[in-house]
């Protein structure tokens, strides 16, 4: 992913984790392959997948997605997946070294971010570099966010009133 346009690669976004850009401060992202079975893909595209409180682990030199949520496919029968079964991450040896590296410094944590579909057709997952953020911190940030809001309204509604006139 380096140096390469990320929103020209993108073509449909399948699922995303809101929640983890609220409690996590995303320090880099990456992009990596997923390997599911032809249910999950199917259901995915259906958009029935969750990546809430979902995250990656490094665990025998790769890197697994757990706690994601796949619905099973509506036409599946005796052949649908576990919905929520780890899945292993595609990435580079280099990456997943590099990645193992800066897990284990202390706070530290790989959070996917979103599911989408790349301009070939494939299920890529979007995996940030995350620092969990401080109680304080969240709550600056929600209150920065409202002052913005209430500030833009106030301009809005002053402009208005000044073309009335």
């Amino acid at each position: 992913m380096s140096g390469k346009n990320q929103s020209a690669k993108r073509v449909k976004t399948l699922a995303e984790n809101r929640k983890a850009r609220h409690d996590f401060l995303i320090e880099e992202r990456m992009e990596a392959g997923i390997s599911l079975l032809g249910s999950e893909v199917k259901s995915i595209r259906e958009g029935k997948a969750s990546l809430r409180d979902s995250f990656a682990r490094v665990r025998d030199g790769e890197v697994y997605l757990e706690n994601m949520h796949v619905a099973p496919y509506s036409h599946g029968g005796a052949f649908n997946h576990p919905p929520r079964r780890e899945r292993k991450l595609l990435l580079h040896k280099g990456e997943i070294r590099r990645l193992q590296g800066k897990v284990a410094e202390k706070g530290y944590t790989l959070v996917p971010l979103s599911l989408y579909l790349n301009e070939k057709g494939k299920i890529k997952v979007e995996l940030g570099l995350a620092r969990g953020k401080a109680k304080a911190d969240r709550r600056r940030e929600i209150m920065e966010r409202e002052s913005r809001r209430d500030l833009e309204r106030a301009l809005k509604e002053s402009g208005r009133h000044l073309s009335r006139e």
